[in-house]
């Protein structure tokens, strides 16, 4: 609304001759212009700084600003195959708490940021999700458990490595202890990482993990 105001007053005076024809006036309204033409290069600057390029500098009493930018963007969690029989599948194994309740622990750990779910049993859906996902550029990564579509589905595989966004693997339990077919992930090789036998730990481990590389990309040394 501001700006909005500061535009409307500075147009006045580039295009509006009624204050102007008060002789008595024209030095006053010189200096206002003015004034008002360094607060829009001002806000222009901030605006920049704050939607297109937060790596811009500013002074420390606006370190806000960042915040603002961040709370625009989101991480994405994709969950795969049998994901959703959480709390009922082999709680021995997977655990007997549902994918909900480990989500709102989640959310809760990393309150700064928006987390968005999704979860199928279709390998269409969870490659839909990816390229949805992976090339928003509000979204600063994705954490992805394949199920066992990660140790076959090179369809996911190449959807993964085709997306911008940085993505990280992870499995509840660790797959190289299980049955032998499991040892093996084809979707690994396009991931930034995996993580395997940390439990529902495993996805806190990985938005961590891309927390900490969107800030070091942001902030480069």
């Amino acid at each position: 609304g501001a700006v909005v105001q500061l535009v409307r007053i500075h147009a006045c005076h580039a295009w509006g001759r009624g204050f102007e024809s008060r002789p008595h006036r024209r030095g006053e309204r010189k200096i206002s212009s003015v004034n008002f033409g360094f607060l829009l290069i001002f806000f222009r600057i901030y605006i920049l700084r704050i939607y297109i390029h937060p790596t811009l500098s500013l002074p420390s009493r606006y370190t806000f600003y960042p915040t603002i930018c961040a709370s625009l963007m989101y991480f994405a969690i994709i969950n795969g195959p049998n994901l959703n029989l959480l709390g009922k599948r082999q709680p021995e194994i997977y655990g007997s708490s549902t994918f909900e309740d480990t989500l709102t622990r989640l959310r809760g750990d990393l309150s700064d940021y928006e987390i968005k779910y999704s979860q199928s049993n279709s390998e269409g859906d969870i490659i839909d999700m990816i390229q949805n996902y992976g090339f928003d550029s509000d979204c600063l990564g994705i954490v992805i458990n394949p199920g066992a579509y990660a140790h076959y589905s090179y369809a996911i595989a190449d959807a993964i490595e085709a997306v911008p966004a940085p993505v990280v693997e992870v499995h509840i339990s660790n797959i190289y202890a299980r049955e032998e077919f499991r040892h093996t992930s084809v979707t690994a090789r396009a991931s930034k990482s995996i993580i395997s036998g940390c439990g529902r730990d495993g996805y806190l481990l990985a938005l961590l993990y891309l927390t900490r590389l969107f800030l070091s990309n942001s902030n480069p040394k």
